[in-house]
């Protein structure tokens, strides 16, 4: 990050303008979300209606920066949660190893041989319709790429010599992993997290399309997106805001993620590159 290339500080600045505009959204949003006037139902936009309006007369910009609360908070809790479960078995797999370890990387690979999408869909269709169901169903099936990456970094971790000077000093298990091994999984880690989040934006934008996200008359950005398809032609805007504020929310967050993989697999490079020594002049 220390280069400032352009491309990340333009996805870092229209990220926190649409985070801060949907944190926000009950003084700036210019209606009530659910109110309806259906005399001005499919509206153009205009001065009263910045986006025009849906087909019950609901406004659109209300409507978008209420239902990005929802799809926002929904990726956000779930990339939290799948962050900590993934890391917390990967580095427990690798410390304890055998047959612990065994366990941890076959579930992990049914897992990952299973697609998320189909997986997530039928957890929601069974658990019901609402946030809770999406937010266990992104849980169960997003934890996968966090262990498997915090498994492998504890292992290289764990084969570096101040583990082992550590460990001959009498160090604890619990304090050698919390004070040198979590330390280097941090920076990998928080590159996962952001790319993760934008897979998980997605996803909940499309089981909300399909009807098992937010029930009405709760907003969101996949429902949106699904209420406004039969409408397209007469008011395109209606299916257009929603799906481009997924399209540049999931853009910048991959952007800013790809270029903290870069940033952090760099520096373990550099981190376990063996050190030279200056001969004697």
């Amino acid at each position: 990050m220390r280069e400032r290339p352009v491309i990340v500080l333009a996805a870092s600045a229209a990220l926190a303008l649409v985070v801060l505009a949907v944190v926000l959204a009950p003084w700036l949003a210019p209606y009530p979300p659910a109110d309806q006037d259906l005399a001005a139902r499919l509206a153009p936009p205009s001065a009263a209606h910045w986006l025009g309006t849906d087909h019950l007369g609901r406004d659109t910009l209300s409507r978008l920066l209420d239902g990005g609360r929802f799809s926002l908070t929904v990726a956000a809790l779930a990339t939290v949660l799948t962050g900590v479960l993934g890391t917390v078995i990967g580095v427990v797999s690798a410390r304890r190893r055998g047959w612990l370890d065994e366990l941890f990387t076959r579930a992990n690979d049914v897992l990952l041989a299973l697609p998320e999408m189909v997986v997530a869909l039928f957890l929601v269709a069974v658990l019901g319709p609402g946030h809770l169901s999406l937010l266990l169903a992104l849980t169960v099936t997003g934890w996968t790429p966090f262990a498997r990456l915090a498994r492998a970094l504890t292992y290289d971790v764990s084969a570096r010599g101040f583990i082992e000077a550590a460990r001959v000093l009498g160090c604890s298990p619990s304090f050698i992993v919390l004070r040198h091994v979590l330390p280097h999984l941090a920076g990998p880690l928080l590159g996962q997290a952001t790319l993760r989040f934008g897979q998980f934006l997605i996803t909940v934008g499309a089981l909300s399309y399909l009807g098992l996200g937010v029930q009405p008359p709760q907003s969101d950005w996949g429902a949106m997106l699904a209420a406004a398809q039969p409408y397209a032609t007469r008011s395109p805007l209606t299916i257009l805001a929603p799906g481009l504020v997924v399209f540049v929310v999931a853009l910048c967050v991959t952007l800013i993620g790809q270029r903290l993989a870069r940033v952090t697999s760099t520096r373990m490079v550099l981190a376990s590159a063996p050190s030279r020594t200056v001969p004697d002049a």
